[in-house]
């Protein structure tokens, strides 16, 4: 299975991995466009869940390494936070080579919609002011549910994981969207790369469209980032708001019956 039957399938596989690389890297959900693009490729809904995996990872590593050249990386608590998100990835990863995933995708729509709410009537609960005190997980034990279950939900749709790590760094821990946003990056580039591993081995994904795919969002990772620390935190803060009630809008259609 290659996964084209036509030259325009790649301008719009870099198109469609562009949009999702910005989108993704300043909040989440571009996977809500990617795995529905790979399917109208032909691919099942299992290869093109884990073929999306592929261009997920490299626009995460690239954005992560972005953020850090710019010093918004927060690299002690990157590192003390990466294992709670890797066993989840792990587990969800395993569960999704094996179970469909409308079976869970109720949890996306009720998750996006309270974020989405949160950020309009309660925008300081996700979205601190600068020069907020960060918490760790000492202070703030429920952030290591919060990361694992992050994790999984990587591990097995992908779909708005980033969205819901945010508001895990962001809403819990207190960073600023900015920090919060390279710590999600580098924590998606972690489980994705793990569970990368596990549908490799289930042989799941096709090569070619996926990293057509990573080459559209390699530059879209770049320009959010760009996007990410020049702008102001009330304009990001709107910016996220719209990515986040894009992306409920899109599951909810994705799920709509016809």
């Amino acid at each position: 299975m290659t996964g084209f039957e036509g030259f325009w399938q790649v301008p719009l596989l870099l198109a469609a991995g562009l949009l999702a690389g910005f989108v993704n890297t300043l909040a989440g959900g571009g996977s809500l466009l990617t795995v529905p693009v790979l399917m109208l490729l032909g691919l099942p809904a299992q290869h093109a869940n884990a073929t999306n995996r592929v261009g997920v990872f490299l626009h995460s590593l690239v954005g992560g390494e972005a953020f850090d050249r710019r010093g918004q990386l927060d690299r002690r608590a990157a590192a003390s936070l990466l294992p709670l998100a890797l066993a989840g990835a792990v587990a969800g990863a395993v569960a999704a080579s094996r179970l469909p995933a409308a079976v869970f995708e109720p949890v996306l729509l009720a998750g996006l919609a309270l974020i989405a709410l949160t950020l309009v009537w309660k925008p300081q609960v996700l979205a601190p002011a600068e020069g907020t005190p960060t918490l760790g997980i000492r202070e703030r034990p429920i952030a290591a549910l919060a990361l694992f279950g992050a994790g999984f939900w990587g591990g097995f749709l992908q779909a708005g994981v980033g969205i819901f790590l945010l508001a895990s760094f962001s809403g819990l821990l207190r960073f600023d969207l900015v920090r919060a946003n390279a710590l999600k990056v580098v924590m998606v580039a972690a489980f994705t790369g793990t569970s990368l591993l596990v549908f490799i081995a289930a042989d799941q994904i096709v090569w070619l469209p996926g990293l057509v795919l990573a080459a559209g969002s390699v530059t879209g990772a770049r320009l959010a980032v760009r996007f990410a620390v020049s702008t102001g935190h009330e304009t990001l803060r709107r910016v996220i708001f719209g990515l986040v009630l894009v992306a409920l809008i899109g599951a909810w259609l994705k799920q709509a019956p016809g």
